[in-house]
């Protein structure tokens, strides 16, 4: 099943506020995204109800085993394409913002590609 791309955002997102034992909310979701809390929290529910995440009774939320295996791959994708980006000269931040763009859209096989070649090239 396809991901949509604000599904893979919202949980990369989570993935990255999370790092480091830092509880997540969705106000911080809302502040990073700079999208509204209304807008934040239906998508939580979405999620929640689509089994990628867990919001306890504090309002915390936690990725699900399927919510982090997405979150992880879109994380890797934007990692290594930005930091890819960067070496080639592209400015930083028209890096990461072209990084965002491509890591939803590239194929797995491309991606591979990209990822072997990089790593074969250092």
């Amino acid at each position: 099943m396809k991901v949509q791309e604000s599904t893979q955002n919202y949980l990369e997102t989570i993935l990255m506020l999370s790092q480091g034992e830092n509880k997540v909310r969705s106000i911080d979701i809302s502040h990073k995204l700079e999208y509204s809390k209304p807008s934040v929290s239906v998508a939580m529910k979405k999620l929640r109800l689509d089994g990628y995440i867990h919001i306890d009774s504090d309002g915390y939320i936690t990725l699900t085993e399927s919510g982090r295996k997405i979150a992880e791959s879109m994380y890797e994708r934007h990692t290594i394409i930005s930091n890819w980006l960067i070496s080639l000269g592209i400015d930083k931040q028209i890096a990461l913002d072209d990084a965002c763009r491509i890591e939803h859209v590239i194929s797995e096989q491309s991606f591979q590609a990209i990822k072997s070649h990089i790593t074969k090239t250092r």
